[in-house]
């Protein structure tokens, strides 16, 4: 944690030093001692720490200074650090320049020049000072600060990305600048004009405007780029499946890559909490369960990459060949596809312009918060959905289940509908659905109709969270792996066709239980054609396929 600051201000090198040695001499260990040679200086390092969140305890100025005096240095030092104790360096002949400061910046003491011996001129006032300061002080956020709106689709884009990462980061509403002081000082440090929306700002005090994620987890340090040229097994995709696969591949000796288009954990690591995973009697919420699974599979040595999208694969003899969206390549000799599902749309009047702006897909674990005291309406009827539910119903005052089909019992583990049950501020609607969104930039209302009447009605919302269906995400993959007619892959015996292997299979037996059309290409998890969507099946077809790898690299 970072030091609190003292910084003292004056013109006069031999003064500034001197006084900078007095206070390192009894400060040090405590405090950081910073100077400044002007005004306008100390108001520059007083931006840039402010853009760093670091605090400041105490401001030591001299009066006489050219441009910009003492008091006018005040004045402007505290509007970016109010509670900070004010002290001014005075000249017997600055001693009313001193009482009218008193007046007007709140001054806490002046200081006659010169002030030796410290240790009866400047220690004892000073000390009750910082005792003074120290008693309010509470320790500022450390670590990625993230200023934006609530409706701006990018902002919770960012937000999202952030907590999905396990990124520890603080949000600011720029829209409540007027009432929050921390945001109103943070955008006085823009120099000379009002940032672009959403801004991340780093624990450097450097800010990046309108980033997109990758911009972002390169300056986190995250790995966006593979390091190796070639790998025993790569992994496409970060959920449960693709993380039990990296951690039983390397864990066995393989050189090991995982590729994750957003964040490990997939849609699992979004789900406010997994009830009955076996081994875990009280439940673990997705990003505990992700956090954990990622840790694991770094300590084996796997390398994961992410956020990083695969466009394209392609096969040279023994080799796979993966292309990203960046235009490199990762190769290995065996794949496993594990990208998991999206959640699918409503396809709806209004849906695509809210995005993000009130309409979400999935959790929306970010927003939850931003929702206290308001109705929030969740769509859908799984296992998804009720987790959703009961995490929202913490934070607003009412949480409305939309759900299309007559109960949730076909669709839901008992467990849960229970738990629905005796939620009080948890409504259940069966047979109904949302036609279409109303709003402005941002949700303010939706038509919901009952299936059984046809009557329509439009009631007020502010947050729609959609958890219907799932759609794979192999587009990618035209030309090169067999699906389904809605893009699953197909593995095994779903290949063969009257008894016929797939056409351009090119080893002398048949596809293996999760192998792809391509030998040495494997699929597991949501994405392949005919699985449990679960995520205790989704691990365990992970570790299994790694067996299948090592038969498939045993011959050839």
């Amino acid at each position: 944690m970072a030091r609190p600051v003292i910084l003292t201000i004056d013109d006069d090198p031999d003064v500034l030093l001197s006084i900078e040695r007095d206070l390192r001499q009894r400060y040090n260990e405590k405090y950081r001692i910073l100077r400044a040679d002007s005004g306008r200086n100390a108001i520059d390092l007083l931006k840039r720490l402010q853009q760093r969140n670091e605090p400041v305890a105490l401001l030591l100025v001299d009066h006489r200074m050219p441009q910009m005096n003492g008091i006018e240095t005040l004045l402007e030092a505290i509007k970016l650090y109010p509670d900070a104790k004010r002290v001014l360096l005075t000249a017997y002949a600055d001693t009313e320049a001193a009482i009218k400061a008193i007046n007007d910046v709140q001054l806490n003491h002046y200081l006659l020049k010169p002030w030796h011996p410290p240790e009866q001129n400047l220690y004892p006032v000073v000390d009750d000072l910082l005792d003074d300061w120290y008693a309010g002080y509470r320790p500022p956020f450390e670590g990625v600060r993230v200023l934006g709106t609530r409706w701006s689709p990018k902002s919770y884009e960012m937000r999202d990305f952030l907590a999905r990462n396990q990124v520890p980061y603080q949000w600011l509403d720029a829209e409540a600048a007027d009432h929050v002081p921390e945001v109103q000082r943070l955008l006085q440090t823009f120099k000379d004009h009002t940032p672009k929306l959403p801004t991340v700002i780093f624990p450097t005090g450097e800010p990046l405007e309108q980033p997109v994620p990758q911009q972002v987890a390169e300056r986190l340090g995250l790995h966006t780029r593979a390091g190796l040229e070639f790998y025993d097994v790569a992994i496409v995709g970060g959920g449960p499946a693709g993380l039990a696969a990296s951690v039983y591949g390397a864990s066995e000796g393989l050189k090991t890559v995982m590729i994750e288009r957003e964040a490990p954990g997939g849609q699992a690591g979004l789900s406010s909490r997994i009830e009955n995973y076996l081994g875990f009697p009280s439940g673990l919420s997705g990003s505990i369960f992700a956090r954990r699974a990622v840790d694991q599979a770094r300590r084996f040595g796997v390398e994961i990459v992410s956020p990083q999208e695969a466009s394209a694969l392609r096969t040279d003899g023994p080799y796979r060949y993966v292309r990203l969206s960046d235009g490199t390549e990762v190769s290995c000799h065996a794949l496993i596809l594990a990208t998991g599902v999206q959640w699918r749309k409503l396809g709806i009047p209004g849906e695509d312009r809210l995005q993000g702006a009130g309409v979400y897909y999935g959790a929306g674990s970010t927003e939850a918060v931003a929702c206290r005291d308001e109705d929030v309406y969740l769509v859908g009827g799984a296992n998804s959905a009720g987790q959703a539910a009961m995490f929202f119903s913490k934070f607003a005052r009412r949480v409305i289940m939309l759900v299309r089909g007559p109960s949730l019992a076909a669709t839901m583990s008992q467990y849960l509908i229970d738990q629905i049950a005796q939620t009080e501020n948890i409504h259940v609607e069966t047979g109904t659905q949302v036609v279409e969104v109303h709003g402005g930039d941002h949700l303010e209302e939706i038509t919901i109709a009952c299936k059984s009447s046809g009557d329509t009605r439009k009631v007020p919302a502010s947050g729609l969270f959609i958890f219907i269906g799932a759609e794979p995400r192999t587009a990618w993959l035209d030309g090169a792996v067999e699906r389904d007619e809605r893009g699953f892959i197909l593995t095994g015996q779903d290949l063969l066709h009257d008894g016929k292997r797939p056409k351009g299979w090119s080893v002398d037996r048949d596809p293996g239980l999760l192998e792809t059309n391509v030998p040495g290409v494997f699929a597991v998890g949501d994405v392949r054609h005919g699985s449990i969507k679960r995520v205790a099946s989704g691990v365990g077809e992970g570790s299994v396929a790694i067996q299948f790898v090592h038969q498939y690299l045993s011959k050839i």
